[in-house]
């Protein structure tokens, strides 16, 4: 694959990266909505009414498509977005435990190369051995990457605590070990949105026999994927309005405008996810094992620039510097997949070179 041709999927990527870096800064602004009431909002706009409005937009007649993709994928992979919604809810609970720069920057490092490695493992035969070398050289420096923000956050979260300021707690010997544990959990589970995505390729096939352009097969896919994905949010979410009694907190006064960034983050987060799908179907085979470790390296650089404009790092000067130190590694583990990305087995060289020779 020449470098011009995966040009455009990785600026897909970097514009997908932009949005799931920032969908997050609307979180700040559940308060006066119960949590629950919030992300049943969020779960419904970014899992069900935006990506299939997209869908139908894109795909013609996405229901005959999905009517004939094979019932394995279909199963599979709403399966697998049902885990990665458990996930989510984990990385909740390990906040708890272990405060949120550790447990980020676990999900984020085990979430980046476990949904790389196994699709990896699961279409290796389809991988150029060349490309290999690179693909783990990326993943290696993502996960040194991904531990050196990590370090910036608890430096900071120490300077913010000797300053009073009040932090998530973060729990001591048994309690900070099953933390650990849940968070690393948490982080693999998380990887099975991309895991799952991969699995529908013959979704993607069927859309594009449809008449649907390549890139826009993506969100066939991400239909069946959050389907799956939806049901464990939304019914976390019913579940706690029933247990907590807060279904009232949908009249809150004040609530509308925590509504409002509820449907904005919703919009986001599938922003991010459509336009990486997109990304990762221009560039075939090999998509999610590059895209998403990249996806997910860029937005962290996102989430801290967010973070840094929003006074999060003001007075963290030491730091700031090791987070700058992160965001570099991540830079050049970038252009080692890009890399990677733009060698293709022997056999399909000799193929385009025919096509190439057939039309001249």
């Amino acid at each position: 694959m020449a470098m011009s041709d995966i040009l455009f999927p990785l600026v897909l990527v970097l514009i997908a990266s932009l949005f799931q870096g920032t969908f997050g800064l609307g979180m700040k602004y559940v308060k006066p909505l119960a949590w629950e009431a919030w992300w049943l909002v969020h779960a419904t706009v970014a899992m069900v009414v935006f990506p299939l409005l997209w869908a139908l937009l894109v795909v013609p007649d996405l229901g005959a498509v999905l009517a004939q993709a094979p019932a394995d994928e279909l199963v599979t992979g709403a399966m697998l977005g049902f885990v990665w919604g458990v996930g989510g809810i984990m990385f909740g609970v390990s906040v708890g435990y272990i405060g949120m720069s550790l447990t980020y920057g676990i999900v984020m490092g085990l979430c980046s190369i476990a949904g790389a490695l196994i699709p990896l493992f699961l279409k290796f035969d389809s991988v150029n051995p060349a490309s290999l070398p690179f693909l783990f050289a990326g993943l290696l420096l993502l996960a040194v990457a991904v531990v050196i923000v990590t370090i910036a956050g608890l430096q900071r979260d120490r300077k913010l605590a000797e300053a009073n300021v009040d932090l998530e707690g973060i729990k001591k010997g048994k309690a900070f070990r099953m933390g650990l544990i849940i968070a690393s959990l948490s982080g693999i589970f998380s990887a099975m949105l991309a895991v799952g995505f991969d699995n529908t390729s013959e979704v993607g096939r069927i859309a594009e026999q449809a008449g649907a352009l390549q890139r826009n097969t993506a969100l066939a896919r991400w239909v069946v994927v959050l389907s799956g994905a939806y049901l464990m949010n939304a019914g976390y979410a019913v579940f706690l309005l029933i247990k907590n009694r807060s279904f009232g907190s949908f009249k809150t006064p004040g609530g509308l405008s925590a509504l409002k960034w509820a449907v904005i983050a919703g919009l986001l987060w599938f922003a991010a996810l459509g336009i990486y799908g997109q990304g990762v179907a221009l560039m075939g085979d090999i998509g999610t094992m590059i895209c998403w470790p990249v996806m997910l390296g860029l937005s962290l650089i996102v989430s801290n620039i967010a973070a840094l404009l929003t006074g999060e790092w003001k007075g963290m000067h030491g730091p700031l510097k090791l987070m700058s130190l992160g965001v570099l590694v991540i830079i050049i583990a970038t252009v080692v997949m890009a890399y990677a990305s733009t060698l293709k087995p022997e056999e399909t060289l000799v193929q385009e070179q025919m096509v190439w020779v057939a039309n001249a």
